[in-house]
């Protein structure tokens, strides 16, 4: 059963626009979310069915606490395939820690299968190894207390490698800027994190891989839980758009049509109806796919095809469905109080996510005719 109580998620939603206007953290919606136990470890299917509900009550501590219920998930996906590598993940979040992802880099369009930060070994002051470089949309930049990264250790055993580990908030070598000023997306504090020669013990070191393209168990469970969980969130944006849309056209009048709602409009009847059906196509395949990764399913090569299509298809639908809504609402829709303005600005960062529109199609041509 959800947490998510319709109580808790309207006080979540009555604090949205002013984290949003004051460009702050939603530390109120944290800290109700973890005592109700939002945080802890559970299914995909699970996560992202509330991950979508809660999208539609707050955009942007929705997309920030995705990235704790993605490591989390990781850890959860690679159990329930036997390998408990992470369970000491599973144990920390149990406990109350808050995880954020810190992987994205600038100027590295390969994402996860190469890394401009440099990872070294390390015999001081523990076993480990240090990583110096910048990482950018560490979203929950505030209040983390543990953060995933990954670097590249160029003299390996056998040549260049990726290490990924997990730094702490304690860890030296790690500074959070207080750069984030952005067009939506607001509350999710996602500052830039600087790191230099940052330590990470090698108990926390949770996997050595090759650079390039690789199937490692981990990487699996990285990519399923990170493009279900923000397919989800922009799914819970869609729909809150077309709520809204819906709304609006029902309290709006046409003196054209004397004084009747636009509701009765029959070309606004058409846009709101091919908004909906645009955003009724999201939720078989994001709930299947989200099932399957929890039934182990197999889908073989089209594991990859079906992750990334279904985050580019969410992306693209709910901007779609959000810019139909602005145009259902009418002129009042465009005022900056406005909570469609707002939704507006924040579906725009769907395009910013792994995996970008090249990559989803590269994907897919190479599902198609293999690689070239």
């Amino acid at each position: 059963m959800s947490v998510l109580t319709p109580e808790l998620l309207e006080r979540i939603r009555s604090r949205a626009a002013a984290y949003d206007r004051d460009n702050a953290f939603f530390d109120e919606d944290l800290a109700e979310l973890r005592e109700a136990g939002y945080l802890r470890p559970r299914s995909l299917l699970e996560s992202v069915r509330d991950q979508r509900l809660l999208a539609a009550y707050a955009p942007a501590t929705a997309l920030a606490v995705n990235m704790h219920l993605v490591v989390v998930g990781i850890a959860r996906t690679l159990a329930d395939r036997g390998d408990d590598s992470l369970a000491w993940v599973l144990a920390d979040a149990e406990a109350g820690e808050l995880f954020a992802f810190g992987n994205s880099e600038p100027g590295n369009d390969l994402v996860m299968w190469d890394s401009l930060t440099v990872a070294e070994r390390a015999e001081t002051p523990v076993a480990g190894y240090a990583f110096t470089g910048t990482k950018i949309f560490t979203s929950l930049a505030p209040a983390w207390t543990r953060l995933i990264v990954f670097g590249k250790q160029t003299d390996g055993p056998d040549g260049p490698r990726l290490v990924h580990g997990i730094l702490t908030r304690d860890d030296a070598g790690v500074t959070t800027l207080d750069d984030w000023d952005t067009l939506g997306m607001r509350a999710t504090q996602s500052r830039t994190t600087k790191l230099d020669h940052a330590v990470i013990p090698d108990d926390r070191i949770v996997r050595f891989l090759p650079v390039g393209p690789n199937a490692d168990p981990f990487i699996f469970a990285l990519f399923a839980n990170f493009l279900t969980l923000i397919a989800a969130v922009y799914a819970g944006i869609a729909d809150r758009a077309l709520e809204l849309a819906v709304e609006a056209s029902q309290k709006r009048t046409s003196l054209k049509n004397g004084g009747a709602a636009y509701a009765a409009d029959p070309d606004i009847r058409w846009r709101a109806a091919d908004a909906a059906l645009a955003l009724d196509a999201l939720a078989p395949q994001l709930e299947t796919i989200a099932a399957d990764v929890d039934g182990l399913a197999d889908r073989g090569a089209r594991w990859f095809r079906d992750l990334t299509g279904v985050k580019h298809r969410s992306t693209e639908t709910a901007r779609y469905v959000v810019d139909q809504a602005m145009r259902l609402a009418g002129g009042g829709g465009y005022r900056s109080s406005s909570e469609l303005v707002r939704l507006q600005r924040d579906v725009l960062a769907g395009i910013y996510h792994p995996s970008d529109t090249e990559s989803v199609h590269a994907t897919v041509a190479t599902n198609l005719f293999g690689p070239i």
